[in-house]
């Protein structure tokens, strides 16, 4: 596997940007654009999910892009959400919201997918302190060494 060097390299960023393309399509017709604030929103969340995954790409730590492809999970769930109420009030066909569903699909599980394998294989998820003890607090076999030097 080749290093990605920039988010638009990233396979998740790309199906969010098939979904960015799709919500415009289907916010285009006279019935939708007519509902400003649902067009907004839906266009938004959308934008939401590919631009997260790019911030995240350039946050300084492992973590960040992480919590940021979170977000764009989220973004994800509030697209089809806005949808649904698209197709309550007749502004798209149940085709097109199957549609929208299926590539919703598609980025939620790419982003999963990248999500696993980043928290796999980065070596900043090792724990510093595998034994989970205290780094200044002695083991309980120390500890009686001590008290035994101590009662000497």
């Amino acid at each position: 596997m080749s290093t990605v060097k920039r988010f638009e390299d990233l396979e998740c960023w790309k199906s969010a940007r098939i979904m960015v393309g799709t919500v415009y399509k289907m916010t285009n017709n006279e019935k939708y654009k007519k509902d400003f604030e649902l067009v907004n929103q839906i266009r938004r969340s959308a934008v939401s999910s590919m631009a997260n995954t790019a911030e995240g790409f350039h946050r300084s730590s492992h973590k960040d892009f992480l919590r940021f492809l979170d977000y764009s999970r989220s973004s994800i769930a509030e697209t089809i959400s806005h949808a649904y109420v698209a197709l309550d009030q007749g502004y798209i066909s149940e085709k097109e919201m199957e549609e929208l569903k299926e590539i919703g699909e598609d980025v939620w599980k790419r982003i999963n997918g990248f999500i696993s394998y980043l928290r796999r294989y980065q070596p900043t998820n090792k724990p510093a302190n595998p034994t989970n003890k205290p780094a200044n607090k002695p083991s309980n076999q120390k500890t009686k060494q001590l008290k035994n030097q101590e009662t000497k």
